[in-house]
């Protein structure tokens, strides 16, 4: 299969699985997870239909957006951010997916002051526990959510998860449930911001029926369309 025939048959199935949950299946969002491809199976993957490019690691952020390789697509930050890249990434992207501490959100929202814009973000939550992982503790997620809302320079648009690899076919569902009622319970807590609150970012190319199922917005999704990654250093 090429690349805009796993296109539509990612498509396909996210319009399934939201179907099969009672779900319209316009309420999901397909974003391409672009890591490590080159600027050229980009360009190709928009021109076949996507809508949203998720990006993981900052340089290879900067050189795509040097090389106009997105046009035509809303870019997402999906990677681990480190305080020191904020610069490069704040107000270059429409949505940042990993916001994980008290820090990263301050540094966040200051740079989006010094740019005179708001900056769309996600809180990660490391919702399975994992010391390898990223993510703020579901214990300490209203508290960052409730920084998130005091500061001018962001809005918190939802949550964000990335649970442990599995390759049985829905061992994932318990975390994928425990995000949706994080997610619920959020947006009970901060009323204010409820109008704004309409993102829940979790599913992979092994899960994100699953992942639907249990009331996933945004599903990030990069081997099912563009196939085994290719080695680092090679995307251009």
């Amino acid at each position: 299969m090429d690349l805009s025939q796993n296109i539509q048959a990612v498509r396909e199935k996210i319009a399934a699985a939201a179907r099969a949950a009672g779900r319209d299946p316009g309420e999901v969002s397909l974003c391409a997870a672009t890591k490590t491809q080159t600027d050229e199976a980009i360009r190709a993957a928009i021109a076949a239909g996507v809508e949203i490019c998720g990006e993981n690691r900052v340089q290879e952020l900067t050189a795509h957006l040097e090389a106009n390789a997105y046009a035509g697509a809303d870019v997402h930050f999906i990677g681990h951010l480190q305080t020191n890249k904020v610069r490069q990434v704040v107000g270059r992207v429409s949505l940042i997916h990993s916001v994980d501490s008290d820090r990263l959100l301050r540094a966040i929202a200051a740079q989006a002051d010094k740019l005179g814009i708001v900056q769309d973000i996600l809180l990660e939550v490391n919702i399975a526990g994992e010391e390898s992982k990223g993510g703020v503790s579901p214990a300490d997620l209203p508290a960052l959510a409730e920084l998130a809302r005091s500061l001018g320079g962001v809005r918190l648009r939802g949550l964000m998860a990335i649970p442990p690899v599995s390759t049985v076919s829905g061992e994932n569902r318990k975390y994928f449930s425990q995000m949706r009622n994080l997610f619920v319970d959020i947006m009970k807590k901060i009323s204010d911001n409820y109008p704004v609150m309409d993102s829940l970012s979790m599913g992979m190319s092994a899960d994100y029926e699953d992942a639907i199922a249990e009331g996933a917005t945004l599903v990030r999704v990069g081997t099912a369309l563009f196939g085994p990654r290719p080695p680092m250093g090679t995307a251009r």
